[in-house]
């Protein structure tokens, strides 16, 4: 990759996302660490706006941002699956937006790249979600943003049903079956449901702030001392 190349790719990785680091841009890159700390130095003194240090992480200044960027013709195709193996899988208003997305992108691709993307021969032809769980994931995915709690009614593998008041952390796919990771008020404790098995949801007025040990981060941090 020419230097000029590595440069532009770092300016776009380091915009899209909140802190990165040096040694994602360098295994991401292919490069060493030392070469990405000489890159944004030399980005920094050319008026790049990039924050940040080795041994931190970077990020843009805010309200920096470039002009639009053109797609080529595979990464038009990469998006095109992706929003493909994905619909079926997503609440509708999700899976509609994923799709008004796609349509902007490929309106404004050079004749070639839009053609060559719109006859990608990738396809998901299996059976998506079932009404009731679409509706659910939807409501979940807006309560995981908003912070709301909810009180759901939960029948496990045991077929024991159970009535629970949940901080929902985040929505998790695992192939055919979507759960929902949140901290358990009645158990104290993470846990996961499966969406397919909310029997009854209700989205409370009551909103929930970060709490020591009961965080997202506090979940992953679990979870990888468990592997």
């Amino acid at each position: 990759m020419r230097r000029a190349d590595r440069l532009f790719q770092i300016v776009q990785h380091i915009r899209g996302r909140r802190l990165t680091k040096a040694d994602f841009l360098a295994t991401r890159l292919e490069v060493s660490a030392r070469t990405i700390y000489r890159d944004i130095a030399a980005l920094q003194q050319q008026g790049v706006p990039i924050e940040g240090e080795a041994g931190v992480g970077y990020r843009m200044r805010a309200g920096f941002d470039l002009p639009p960027l053109m797609f080529s013709a595979e990464e038009a195709q990469a998006l095109v699956a992706v929003v493909r193996l994905a619909q079926g899988q997503l609440d509708e208003a999700l899976a509609r937006q994923a799709e008004d997305a796609l349509s902007k992108i490929l309106a404004v691709l050079p004749p070639a790249a839009r053609a060559a993307a719109e006859r990608l021969a990738v396809y998901a032809p299996l059976r998506g979600l079932d009404d009731a769980t679409r509706a659910r994931l939807g409501q979940l995915r807006q309560a995981t943003e908003t912070r709301h709690k909810l009180r759901v009614q939960y029948l496990d593998l045991s077929g024991v049903s159970s009535e629970r008041v949940l901080r929902p952390l985040a929505c998790l796919f695992w192939g055919p079956v979507w759960t929902i990771a949140a901290w358990c008020e009645l158990r104290e404790g993470f846990r996961n449901f499966r969406v397919d098995r909310i029997q009854q949801l209700e989205v409370l007025d009551e909103r929930f702030r970060d709490e020591a040990g009961k965080t997202l981060a506090d979940l992953q941090r679990t979870e990888s001392d468990q592997r």
